[in-house]
């Protein structure tokens, strides 16, 4: 591939980076787009399920809710920020800009909301975990698929936006403490992108982790580019478990998730002995924050020997009236839910028997440190999205966040990284002179990786167990580093990736003697009363 320069450059195609390039190209700027991607299903945002969570014009009672699912550990200034951009983000871009037809959102009231400024109660709203009203905007529960691909086409259109699919970012262009962009690979071929600014968008860290509702290419690139350039990183220890995932099967990265919206219509979780067990463990029950769910499902599970989803509409109906809803029809999974309920078919399982399920890493809560307009510790740098720690989520995200804060920081990102003009700089010589790694390689240091993040940094941890991740993590790191001093590949850097990824997580919750949210520690710990 050639050598390009451009006035922005943004590394990832989930919601964040088209959010950031969106705001960029309205401000005049020429934007690069680089995603390893090459269809949407490959990012992280596609996968999204539950849906957008909005103000609903009440931002303060939004970031309560919020606050009280990070366990003190969140930011009150930037969750300030994302709750009072919300409304306003969503209208903009989602609603005006891709038209995206929302569950409820029929198209007279969609004409009613743009004269009208959004007109609330034309959605069908609903309401998750840890939430105190329904506010979540969505469509099915398969969400990420009916944004990202809408707002994929609408750059594609966009006459300052270019979109490089299948490339990867290997390394940050750095000078004084300046980054200049990035070198960039594809089809084995790679050369520097020259930018104004760079905004890292590329998602999540599921690649670490043996089971996780992350696609594949999820090794945590930005975060450790960012980090072996110099920049600040926080909040690392915060990884966060999904508590109903499909249990079985099919494992791996991309795991069938059973969205959160399914609890909050009502289902149920019940062991191996069929026994509800939820409200033993919270006062809220099913609908309890993530963190608590999790760990009570593999508890369970490790017990009784599975936990099933009941989604049965008796049951659902009992749900509901315990919730106190009046009038409250029976949960019928298959119309409401007919996505997950063709996967369930697709995968042999009859949802009237109850879903298996069981844990699996979903989102990290830290990553590259950065303020609220989306700038890291490194000059022209940005970070937004997954990748990024905005300090909204503390120790535990609230769920359906995510695409929410990946909108309000990569709007915010890109109009910051805006306007600057690209410097050329040597970029760092990459090499490639060494013989191919040993067949296997890449896949073996996986599944080590994988293995020690799973034992020793899951949902539930020792701090014997973390410092001896660290020490493993270390010396796979060594192992890594050897080669990527002499060669050079897309598979190669992205397990350095992973393991730079890793070994920060394990560090930062070795470091960590307060049990909190997801960062949950078992023996020898100062456990937070909050």
């Amino acid at each position: 591939m050639q050598e390009r320069e451009t006035d922005l450059l943004v590394v990832g195609s989930g919601i964040a980076g088209c959010a950031a390039a969106l705001a960029a190209a309205r401000r005049g700027d020429e934007v690069t787009l680089a995603t390893k991607a090459s269809r949407p299903e490959d990012s992280t945002s596609y996968w999204a399920q539950g849906g957008v969570a909005v103000a609903r014009g009440d931002p303060e009672t939004f970031k309560q809710d919020i606050l009280k699912a990070g366990a003190g550990a969140a930011d009150p200034e930037a969750v300030d920020v994302l709750v009072s951009a919300a409304d306003g983000a969503v209208r903009d871009v989602f609603v005006e800009t891709l038209d995206v037809d929302f569950d409820g959102g029929s198209e007279p009231a969609t004409q009613s909301r743009r004269a009208s400024g959004y007109g609330d109660e034309a959605f069908d709203y609903g309401r998750e975990a840890a939430h105190s009203e329904a506010r979540i905007l969505h469509v099915d529960a398969s969400t990420g698929r009916h944004l990202l691909a809408p707002f994929l086409s609408h750059l594609a259109d966009h006459d300052r936006v270019e979109i490089l699919e299948d490339t990867a970012a290997l390394e940050l262009v750095t000078h004084e403490g300046r980054v200049h962009g990035a070198i960039l690979e594809r089809d084995g071929e790679r050369a520097p992108c020259v930018a104004g600014a760079t905004v890292l968008a590329t998602g999540g860290v599921g690649s670490c982790y043996r089971r996780s509702t992350n696609p594949a290419t999820a090794t945590g690139d930005g975060i450790a580019m960012a980090a072996l350039a110099g920049a600040d990183v926080a909040d690392m220890e915060y990884v966060q478990f999904h508590p109903t995932a499909f249990a079985g099967g099919e494992g791996g990265q991309g795991t069938f998730l059973l969205s959160e919206a399914v609890r909050g219509e009502g289902a149920l979780l019940r062991n191996g002995d069929r026994e509800r067990f939820m409200p033993d463990y919270h006062a809220d029950a099913e609908l309890a924050p993530r963190d608590v769910v999790a760990r009570a499902v593999k508890q369970e599970r490790e017990r009784t020997g599975e936990v099933r989803l009941d989604v049965s509409s008796s049951e659902a109906r009992r749900r509901s009236e315990e919730l106190g809803s009046s009038g409250v029809s029976p949960l019928d999974f298959e119309s409401e839910f007919p996505d997950l309920y063709a996967e369930c078919e697709r995968r042999g399982v009859d949802p009237a028997d109850g879903i298996p399920v069981a844990p699996a890493e979903h989102f990290l809560c830290g990553g590259i440190d950065v303020d609220t307009e989306g700038r890291a510790s490194l000059d022209r740098l940005f970070a937004a999205g997954e990748c990024a720690r905005t300090g909204v989520h503390g120790a535990n995200r609230l769920a359906s966040t995510s695409l929410l804060e990946s909108l309000v920081w990569g709007l915010r990102a890109g109009e910051a990284a805006a306007g600057h003009d690209p410097e050329p700089v040597e970029a760092p010589d990459l090499l490639d002179r060494d013989p191919a790694m040993p067949d296997g390689f890449a896949e073996e240091k996986f599944v080590r990786l994988r293995r020690v993040m799973d034992d020793y940094v899951g949902i539930r941890r020792t701090p014997d167990d973390l410092r001896r991740a660290a020490g493993v993590l270390r010396r796979l790191k060594g192992e890594v580093d050897a080669y990527t001093r002499t060669r050079t590949s897309r598979s190669l850097y992205e397990l350095r990736n992973a393991a730079v990824t890793a070994l920060l997580v394990a560090r930062a919750a070795a470091e960590n003697d307060r049990s909190r949210g997801c960062h949950h520690l078992e023996e020898g710990a100062t456990v937070d009363a909050d």
